[in-house]
């Protein structure tokens, strides 16, 4: 497999005033194309901020970022915004739907910044997203007609659209209970199977065994990096956890 993301050195200092806080201290990061990778860590070890440089929504005050073979460092700034449109999906906690807004017209809402206009038919891809994620007869459905699982299934649909190389998701099951969890984690998992590379940010142990390998920061550094060698099934272990709403739910993760 081909690198299609390595950092060598990566480190981000925010000011505030006179105080320089160093939230990324030397991050060297090899992530394959292909790969499903969890990247972990507690609150303020550095991983959102990892997160927003790797998807070029914030740049690295010092070392080499290399995105598909590309310096991303000696890029313009229409040359970053351009690789981030075309490269990257994103997913994130909130769903960041349009209100009072299609699912179509959410899904299709990124095309309209590509300049490149490499997709001929932005509405048929809209669709072709939309029934990718399971959601091809919701098109016409605004969010609040939508629960929250088909809404995430949108916003991974949004991030679809563009047919990046990954998908960076932070926190994408955080607003979400355990059941319809274990539905996104699975869809990833198919999409992953069809060959997306996904990253995805959580702090939740249980999450992670559902990727392929889990990245740990402390701190602002990489502590940890290993394969999960007994990765489960979402799918499967979706079966054993009852929807809200059912007499029977108890949350929770299957083994955890």
């Amino acid at each position: 497999m081909a690198s299609l993301i390595e950092t060598r050195g990566v480190t981000k200092v925010y000011h505030m005033g006179d105080v320089a806080v160093q939230a990324l201290r030397g991050v060297d990061l090899v992530v394959e194309d292909g790969e499903f990778v969890a990247l972990m860590g507690a609150s303020g070890s550095g991983k959102s901020t990892l997160m927003n440089v790797l998807g070029c929504l914030d740049e690295a005050t010092s070392g080499e970022y290399h995105l598909g073979g590309v310096n991303v460092h000696e890029l313009t700034g229409d040359e970053f915004a351009e690789i981030r449109n075309q490269k990257i999906g994103f997913v994130f906690q909130g769903f960041n739907l349009l209100a009072r807004t299609t699912a179509l017209d959410n899904v299709e809402l990124p095309l309209f910044y590509d300049r490149s206009a490499r997709i001929e038919d932005p509405r048929a891809a809209a669709i072709e997203a939309l029934e990718r994620v399971g959601l091809g007869d919701r098109v016409e459905h605004e969010p609040s007609e939508l629960s929250g699982g088909e809404q995430q299934r949108v916003a991974i649909a949004r991030a679809l659209v563009n047919r990046p190389s990954i998908i960076l998701a932070d926190e994408p099951t955080g607003n979400l209970d355990s059941h319809t969890s274990l539905d996104v984690m699975s869809l990833f998992q198919e999409l992953n199977a069809q060959g997306i590379t996904i990253l995805v940010v959580t702090h939740e142990h249980d999450l992670a065994r559902y990727t392929s390998r889990t990245v740990t920061l402390r701190d602002g550094v990489v502590v940890e990096d290993r394969v999960n060698e007994s990765r489960r099934n979402a799918a499967k272990d979706a079966k054993d956890v009852p929807e809200i709403g059912d007499p029977a739910s108890v949350g929770g993760f299957p083994g955890s």
